[in-house]
């Protein structure tokens, strides 16, 4: 549940910490004074849109943060996210200049976050939702949300997506199946070209060191005898001039221990022309003239340089080229390939009615329910002998099932029902969108509720069946009402009143909690108007005390 909300520069409030408690707590106040601006705060702080009107005016910045009790959905996504802390804080900071930042538990987080984690916590009416009501999508959307659908709805969408797709490319391919065969024939020429010639990945590098090796293989075998013979020739070779010197050096070692060092020196250098003259030898001896060799590497050249110039690429890049349009031959062929085509459409539209036909059912079930709950709930507002009716009606095929989601209602006994945009008037709506949400608000999963002037349009003993629903509501969550009527604020457990001021030439909003009497007050002000008598007074304590058995 909601524990507190902070807020700092926010419109008309300067600033405001507001503690809540558990059940049914009603803010109230005259028109104007800033009630929904708390709801507008807690909004911001759960990822809601937020601009540089949203400071109050003079301020640098407005800083919403609210901190929760965590229920066990939310503790689940805060591990999910590696987010840890002892308790739930969201914030979120608008500059003068529009530039915003959303934090978790104080760590940085995106506004996605924000709204992610925010729908586990609380669930927002406003006080135009049942103008939502007209619209067919919004009557779609409360019936699969009231059944729990939401995820066969997404499931269905996606299906009629896939069914869409393999539709579009089966036409697709038999409108170019004339002009595609062509390109087709000449794809699988290409790819048996390189299949005979069987290009490797790294064979061009490998030929062209073998083709410049057997070319001059006369050439080396000559550089290499040279190179052996003035290493370690019958005269004037680099082996005897190293033994000479070394000779020579030894000699003198024992006048001084310093040329030692040197004498090392001219050792390895020794040893290493003798294994040089090894190695040269070994590698003369191996080194053969082989004319054929010579002919295969110079033939492999001549067919990967013809290859290259065919596809217009470097020889080295023949097998990625091989690869590509064998990938894009197996691609084409399964394309234009009519027959499997067809049978992956015929499977793709299978799996949509299975899935359209499944949704169907729930829908049913839950339109039967849903239609009496709120038959029901009519007859408690009001709407006495009146029905509600959540019609289906069969239609074509489409991304949200196999029916159209209708309401229809019936105002009271003896008339048809007809749809809720053609018959339902102001006051009428207002109250069937009351009750789809106390209905649907029974399987909230969410801690808190938020009732932001819903009982708009709405009156007298009706308005009091609402105050009592709420208080019911309260029983199994903490529900936050923005209200005009003291019918409502007297079923109340908590009173907060929200007033406005001028001071400095600046107009402040301010919240305030109401005890016993000063929620006499306001629940008199709220029944009499700007003047107050005891007669009100007394109405006010009435309420009170009835509401409270």
């Amino acid at each position: 549940m909601l524990r507190t909300l902070h807020i700092l520069d926010f419109v008309i409030v300067d600033q405001a910490e507001i503690a809540f408690e558990p059940g049914f707590t009603v803010f109230s106040g005259e028109t104007g004074a800033g009630k929904s601006i708390l709801i507008d705060a807690l909004s911001l702080a759960l990822g809601g849109r937020g601009d540089a009107s949203l400071v109050r005016e003079g301020a640098a910045r407005a800083d919403i943060s609210a901190v929760f009790d965590t229920p066990p959905a939310a503790a689940r996504w805060l591990a999910e996210q590696a987010i840890e802390g002892t308790e739930l804080i969201l914030r979120r900071v608008i500059d003068a200049q529009g530039r915003g930042k959303a934090y978790i538990n104080g760590l940085p987080a995106t506004l996605t976050q924000l709204r992610d984690l925010g729908a586990l916590l609380i669930d927002i009416h406003g006080q135009h939702a049942h103008q939502s009501l007209l619209a067919s999508a919004s009557q779609r959307d409360i019936l699969d949300t009231q059944g729990g659908h939401g995820q066969d709805a997404l499931a269905l969408q996606a299906a009629w997506d896939t069914w869409r797709a393999a539709l579009a490319t089966l036409e697709s391919a038999r409108r170019d199946a004339a002009g595609q065969a062509a390109a087709l024939e000449k794809l699988q020429d290409d790819v048996a070209f390189l299949d005979a010639l069987a290009p490797d990945p790294d064979e061009w590098p490998t030929l062209c060191a073998r083709q410049s090796r057997l070319a001059h293989a006369q050439a080396l075998l000559a550089g290499a005898s040279q190179a052996a013979e003035a290493l370690d020739g019958e005269s004037g070779s680099a082996s005897q001039a190293l033994q000479a010197a070394l000779q020579a050096l030894q000699a003198l070692v024992r006048h001084d221990p310093r040329l030692e060092e040197h004498c090392q020196a001219l050792e390895s250098a020794r040893i290493l022309c003798a294994e040089t003259v090894s190695g040269l030898n070994a590698y003369a001896d191996r080194l053969e003239l082989d004319p054929d060799a010579l002919a295969q590497a110079d033939a492999r050249m001549s067919e990967m340089f013809a290859a290259a110039r065919r596809f217009q690429v470097e020889p080295e890049t023949l097998a990625e080229l091989h690869r590509q349009l064998a990938a894009q031959l197996q691609h084409s062929a399964a394309q234009h390939d009519i027959d499997a085509l067809a049978q992956a459409c015929a499977q793709a539209e299978a799996r949509y009615q299975a899935a359209a036909q499944a949704l169907s059912a729930r829908r049913q079930t839950t339109a039967r329910r849903l239609s009496e709950q709120v038959t029901a709930a009519m007859q408690t507002l009001s709407m006495e002998g009146g029905t509600f009716q959540v019609q289906l009606a069969a239609c074509k095929p489409g991304a949200h099932g196999l029916e159209t989601v209708e309401f229809l209602v019936a105002g009271h006994a003896g008339v048809a029902a007809r749809p809720l945009s053609k018959v339902a008037s102001g006051g009428e709506l207002a109250r069937i969108s009351l009750a789809l949400s106390v209905i649907a608000s029974q399987a909230a999963r969410v801690p808190t509720l938020i009732f932001d002037e819903v009982d708009s349009g709405i009156g007298g003993g009706v308005a009091e069946v609402v105050g009592h629903l709420l208080a019911q509501l309260g029983q199994r969550h903490q529900v936050l009402c923005v209200t005009h009527l003291p019918q409502v604020a007297s079923c109340a457990g908590h009173h907060f009143q929200v007033s406005k001021k001028t001071r400095a030439h600046k107009t402040l909003s301010s919240i305030q909690a109401l005890d016993a009497d000063a929620r006499v007050q306001e629940i008199a002000r709220m029944l009499g108007g700007l003047k107050i008598t005891d007669a009100t007074r007394d109405h006010a304590r009435e309420m009170l005390r009835l509401s409270s058995r």
